[in-house]
């Protein structure tokens, strides 16, 4: 693991020290007017979805709303909320998909894998840290360069810093194959520390128009480890006796747990597998990433006419600070001011902005049920200083915060009121509004709002409940740790 983790320390120094020059120059948060918003949505256009044939009709649409809406708590809110959603983001909703969520490695790379073997005409894969990583027997260079020398247009982005330790033999042996590839702001020797800060963190696989796989998980081989089969299923004691659960009150205030020395975490994340009319507009992200960063000329993807894949409503939300785009940003702080019931996260890094902070605390404080499942060991250790210096104001004001110890937790999901679903590459930090171009998706219904809970119910059950007796354990060093890291926070 030696090699990795000098890897990992050396894109962090590169992007710290670019993250200093940003921090000195005009790098700001944006202020997100509520007011304002509520004001352009009340004046707004009908909501727009569409679906596999275009547009739908506004009676068409108000009916597939409405249905969703009769599962929202509130439903004049969350009308409020997507009127305030399509103000800010680039595409419309999309119905008549399929939903299916993946959780960890073990469940992703099968799917990934599948999905690129079915692929008969092009591949399109995005990716912050690109490797040659393994499922069922077979190497992703192997399924590359099969599906190129089959007539397969394989396209390939990947970014120049996360994917800095892979070998220059992967890149090569695909592109005899006739694999064509995009390096993302590629490091120069005069290039400016600004411009080196700004990453593609985005994770995208498109087959065909048909099916696509986007979130949190990279083609990155620490997503190969995976945990014992009995601790999954819940045979671990870690969770039910050694941590509090929900009604518990053992072990609450016991430090949090680090990987074994020399062990390989396991990492713990969230992936969506999407089929339908959605799924276009993530090729249409693709190409245009594509073509800004100078691409080969790409052939046309060609229509698509298949019938609906289900009963999924879906919004792809493409952010890029370079447009200003912080359409993530937007949409969670809409998403948690308007909550009702409400509001599950996992958070892979935890370094909340201002009005991130001020809207969870004022959810819980009127009712909210607001829970946040946190890693207690992190690839990027200052994070783990600085979220548990915000311990205090969380519980203060009533919310619920848990931290998993079994492997890493790099998820990046939300669900609020259980009908507003949002899972992406965006952390819950300042990095992924002011740096990173990033890409999220929106789900609105209950299917796969009970999807993620589930998930996030078994990150719970393996993890433990934080109390006022574990943030007075922390002691005077560690919070001294996290108040200079919110100092540098947005280095994070």
């Amino acid at each position: 693991m030696q090699a990795p983790l000098k890897l990992h320390a050396m894109r962090t120094v590169i992007l710290a020290a670019a993250a200093v020059v940003a921090l000195c120059s005009c790098a700001h948060v944006p202020v997100v007017n509520e007011r304002q918003l509520r004001e352009e949505a009340a004046g707004s256009q009908a909501i727009r979805v569409d679906g596999s044939r275009g547009p739908l009709s506004r009676r068409q649409a108000r009916k597939v709303l409405a249905r969703v809406g009769a599962q929202a708590p509130d439903a004049d809110a969350f009308d409020r909320q997507l009127a305030i959603e399509q103000i800010i983001a680039a595409s419309p909703l999309y119905t008549g998909n399929s939903v299916r969520v993946l959780q960890d490695g073990t469940q992703t790379f099968p799917a990934m894998f599948a999905a690129m073997q079915d692929a008969r005409r092009f591949l399109y894969l995005e990716y912050y840290t690109l490797q040659d990583v393994r499922s069922g027997g077979r190497s992703l260079s192997d399924v590359l360069a099969a599906k190129s020398r089959a007539g397969v247009r394989v396209r390939v982005i990947y970014d120049a810093i996360g994917s800095l330790g892979t070998p220059a033999a992967f890149f090569t042996r695909l592109r005899a194959a006739g694999v064509r590839f995009v390096v993302y702001h590629p490091i120069k020797p005069l290039m400016s520390p600004v411009a080196l800060n700004d990453r593609d963190h985005r994770k995208i696989l498109v087959a065909d128009d048909k099916v696509a796989i986007v979130g949190g998980v990279n083609l990155s081989t620490t997503y190969e480890s995976a945990p014992p089969l009995a601790h999954e299923l819940g045979g671990s004691n870690e969770g039910r006796n050694g941590g509090q659960s929900e009604g518990g009150n053992g072990g609450g205030g016991s430090q949090p747990q680090s990987a074994p020395s020399g062990a390989h975490p396991v990492w713990h994340d969230v992936d969506l597998e999407i089929r339908g009319p959605v799924v276009p507009v993530l090729s249409r992200l693709f190409r245009a990433h594509w073509n800004e960063e100078k691409g080969p000329p790409l052939a046309p993807d060609g229509a698509v006419s298949d019938p609906p894949q289900g009963k999924e409503i879906v919004r792809v939300i493409g952010s890029s600070p370079a447009k200003l785009a912080t359409r993530y940003y937007v949409s969670v702080l809409t998403a948690m001011r308007s909550a009702q019931s409400s509001i599950w996260m996992t958070a892979a890094y935890f370094v909340p902005t201002h009005q991130e902070l001020r809207a969870l605390r004022a959810a819980a404080r009127r009712g909210v049920d607001v829970r946040i499942l946190l890693p207690s060991h992190s690839d990027v250790g200052a994070t783990l200083a600085v979220q548990r210096s915000y311990y205090p104001e969380l519980l203060g004001a009533g919310i619920k915060v848990y931290e998993r110890s079994d492997g890493i937790v790099h998820s990046k999901s939300m669900v609020v009121d259980d009908v507003w679903s949002l899972v992406g590459s965006s952390n819950f930090d300042q990095r992924s509004v002011l740096f990173n171009d990033e890409v999220d998706v929106v789900v609105l219904g209950k299917r796969t709002a009970d999807a993620l809970r589930r998930t996030m119910l078994t990150d719970i059950r393996h993890g433990k409940r934080i109390t006022w007796q574990t943030v007075r354990q922390q002691g005077t060093l560690q919070r001294i740790k996290g108040w200079f890291w919110r100092l540098w926070q947005r280095l994070l």
